[in-house]
């Protein structure tokens, strides 16, 4: 899971105020001294974060012009769902091109979908639109224990706190963020294979049973985080996802 940083609970800023979150063109007295035409992610994106907290790492965007030099001096302005706060909402790029914020997740379990905003120096609209995914109480239920039971063998990104197993494993694990294999299954089968093990669905008996080891709610908490993380996005009835 490269992209999808765990910082859940490394919090250092203060939340940031829904009031933060404008619309393109609402922002500012702030004067632009260069225009581009295209915006790129530097970092930040795919964050994973708990409702109503400032993701720990800023978002990082870069305005370049038609030769993918730099910019400096090009106006960006940020812009997302209901609740989500951005500090700050808008800015100037610096000496490489780029732009920071820190991003506060709304209240809402769900997938954000933010955008970057920029123009160029005929006025045309340039967008850049990423995600973030803020866990409810369930979901970060499930990812701790994902931390504890699962990461070891089916995140195959090994980090200071953790050496990956997967490598190791002569039958390859899917990986939580899996969503082409994953979304296939219902939320019955991953709670069998869960439960009982690999072989309760003809899968690897690498896979051993946790039904001992989990209670029910908990194992319903690993399915959520499951659904909420995967990419392509998970999509059944009922499903709340936020929106603008």
């Amino acid at each position: 899971m490269k992209r999808y940083l765990r910082t859940l609970f490394v919090v250092s800023l203060a939340l940031v105020t829904a009031g933060c979150t404008r619309k393109p063109g609402t922002a500012s007295a702030l004067k632009p001294t260069g225009f581009g035409a295209a915006l790129v992610e530097s970092s930040g994106g795919k964050q994973i974060g708990a409702t109503g907290m400032v993701l720990a790492q800023p978002l990082v965007v870069q305005v370049n012009d038609e030769q993918g030099t730099a910019v400096t001096g090009a106006l960006v302005e940020f812009s997302g769902p209901a609740g989500v706060g951005f500090d700050p909402p808008s800015g100037l790029t610096d000496s490489s091109g780029q732009l920071s914020t820190n991003v506060a997740l709304g209240d809402m379990a769900g997938r954000y979908q933010l955008v970057a905003h920029t123009s160029t120096k005929a006025q045309k609209p340039v967008e850049l639109k990423m995600e973030e995914i803020a866990l409810g109480y369930q979901e970060q239920v499930g990812f701790q224990l994902d931390n504890k039971y699962c990461a070891r063998c089916h995140d195959p990104e090994s980090t200071p706190e953790r050496v990956s197993n997967y490598d190791n494993l002569e039958t390859k694990p899917h990986p939580f963020t899996e969503g082409d294999t994953l979304n296939k299954m219902s939320d019955a089968e991953l709670t069998a294979i869960i439960s009982h093990g690999g072989p309760a669905l003809n899968k690897s008996a690498l896979m051993p049973p946790y039904g001992y080891t989990l209670r029910k709610t908990e194992i319903e908490a690993l399915i959520a985080y499951i659904r909420l993380v995967s990419d392509p996005p998970y999509h059944a009835s009922g499903m709340v996802y936020a929106q603008r």
